[in-house]
């Protein structure tokens, strides 16, 4: 094999590595996060409070501000506070804790102040609308499992589609890698999985169908909005907390778009203890 060969050679099992790495940690991740989110409650708080924190310490990180230490300090303080307001049902009050925790990191940072800022709402709206989602005690769970499962297969059929596929980029100056042919595969692949929760007697097919085909769009937007910020500061990886996946903005921007829009429509709908009926009884 010729030193030209071997270039591409290695580039490709480095590829496959990369790929058995992600599928050997979804394999064991995604149960996980499945199964604490069927038993909801407390337990789901945390584990989105801590998710929600490493996004924000992750945010900071991406847009050089990790310096901020009090800033850091008084955004944390505030997710914390607001996640065991959640917890006890006072979402009033997480509410408000949120507010203050604007505030405290808007006083606190003294550089990148805009950022700081942008960064704490980001993992806020994240937090208090993954516990909205879930908090109906009958539709919550099928809720958060239908825009779980279609962020999942839009990025899943966005990959394989892109790498089977090819074809003309998406956005190259934003995300080089993404392609129309992937954005198209993670959109059908969408609507298959909101149809199947129509066969199941879980909702109408047109409403659901509709949300699905939405839910799919906002979260490659989410995905796209992250890559632009990483590009704006020269980041590739938020973090190498995931092996083979980056960090946790790497794998969640496009769940925290879908989830947030989720979270409005559904208290449009059935109110803040309603959410997930609202999301999904039409």
């Amino acid at each position: 094999m010729t030193e030209g060969d071997a270039a591409p050679a290695a580039a490709v099992e480095q590829g496959t590595n990369n790929l058995l790495m992600r599928v050997i940690v979804a394999l064991v991740l995604a149960p996980l996060a499945l199964a604490i989110a069927y038993a909801g409650g407390w337990l789901w708080t945390v584990l989105v409070t801590l998710a929600s924190i490493g996004l924000y310490v992750e945010w900071l990180t991406i847009v050089a501000a990790s310096r901020e230490t009090r800033a850091i300090a008084a955004g944390i303080a505030a997710l914390v506070i607001s996640g065991l307001c959640l917890a006890l049902g006072r979402i009033d009050a997480a509410f408000l804790v949120l507010v203050v925790g604007v505030a405290g990191v808007a006083l606190f940072a003294k550089e990148r102040r805009v950022w700081a800022v942008s960064g704490f709402l980001y993992a806020a709206a994240a937090e208090i609308a993954s516990v909205l989602v879930r908090l109906d005690q009958v539709k919550g769970f099928a809720a958060l499992i239908l825009v779980l499962l279609v962020v999942w297969v839009t990025d899943i059929g966005g990959y394989f589609a892109g790498r089977g596929i090819g074809g003309p980029k998406l956005w190259p100056r934003v995300s080089p890698k993404k392609t129309w042919a992937g954005a198209i595969g993670g959109f059908v692949a969408s609507l298959v999985i909101a149809g199947g929760f129509a066969l199941l007697g879980l909702g109408k097919t047109g409403p659901l169908l509709l949300l699905g085909a939405v839910l799919s769009i906002v979260s490659q937007l989410g995905d796209l909005f992250e890559s632009a910020v990483k590009r704006r500061f020269g980041v590739k990886d938020s973090s190498h907390i995931i092996p083979g996946h980056g960090g946790l903005l790497d794998r969640l921007d496009g769940f925290v778009a879908a989830i947030v829009l989720a979270a409005v429509f559904g208290f449009l709908r059935g109110g803040a203890d309603g959410v997930g009926r609202g999301l999904m009884v039409w």
